[in-house]
């Protein structure tokens, strides 16, 4: 029988968004901020927009491989501010805040439409509830969890951040299973992403996944649906997984 349910963050409990004139505003954002601090760029919004967004790219697609992610001082030091040349000693101080803003601020985060009624229908229920999240940020999930008013629902709450270890590894499946004293067959998973989330709840053996549309889930998932990869379940809409729990639990 299904115990809990585990949700994944950016593009599950919210869906993100982007444009250009955004990124380069973020760039502002991240030289006023270390102005702030004294840390002058020699650079301009536009050059710092263009190095932030391929630095990442070359982050993640590091992390992608090893499935670790990194001190957010070792992110903005020897990655995302590369070329700026700052040092880690100086960046240390700033990073998690660096990590928070690139989290919070770089995109357009929107929340899901029934979220809370979503939460309300498993806890009446009977489900336990979580989040497993990617993310570079230690601080922004717990921040998000008080902001859309799930901080009382969500028991478990795992980052790639705050463990080093990123989805699809196991690793952070096992963290949830020991830290609610489930096993495998009592979870289930609720994300957006093949890469990630299916490979990663398929390897952890839990009991049941679900994958909902994300508009930009294609791009980290190009190639995987040939391989045969797929959800239990596909949604549109997190108020279906109420209903799904249900009958997989009714059906035994």
């Amino acid at each position: 029988m299904i115990r809990a349910v585990l949700f994944d963050l950016g593009g599950t409990l919210h869906v993100c968004s982007t444009d250009e004139e955004r990124k380069l505003w973020f760039a502002r954002r991240v030289i006023s901020r270390l102005g702030e601090y004294g840390i002058r760029l020699d650079i301009s919004d536009k050059e710092l927009s263009l190095e932030l967004q391929e630095n990442a790219e070359r982050y993640k697609h590091e992390v992608e491989e090893t499935l670790r992610e990194l001190p957010p001082e070792t992110v903005w030091n020897d990655y995302f501010l590369k070329e700026q040349a700052l040092g880690r000693e100086v960046l240390a101080p700033i990073a998690e805040e660096l990590s928070f803003i690139y989290e919070y601020e770089r995109v357009c985060n929107l929340r899901r439409p029934g979220l809370i009624a979503c939460m309300d229908a498993l806890k009446a229920d009977g489900l336990r509830l979580g989040v497993i999240s990617n993310i570079l940020s230690r601080t922004v999930v717990p921040h998000f969890m008080a902001e859309y008013g799930l901080d009382s629902y969500m028991e478990c709450v795992l980052t790639s951040a705050g463990t080093g270890i990123r989805k699809p590894d196991a690793g952070i499946f096992r963290l949830a299973e020991k830290q609610m004293g489930l096993t495998p067959d009592e979870l289930a998973y609720v994300g957006d992403t093949l890469s990630r989330d299916v490979r990663g709840v398929r390897g952890a053996g839990w009991r049941l996944v679900i994958q909902i549309y994300s508009p930009t889930a294609f791009k980290r998932d190009r190639g995987l649906a040939e391989t045969g990869l797929k959800a239990d379940y596909n949604i549109t809409d997190l108020f279906e997984v109420p209903g799904i729990i249900r009958d997989v639990n009714r059906e035994g």
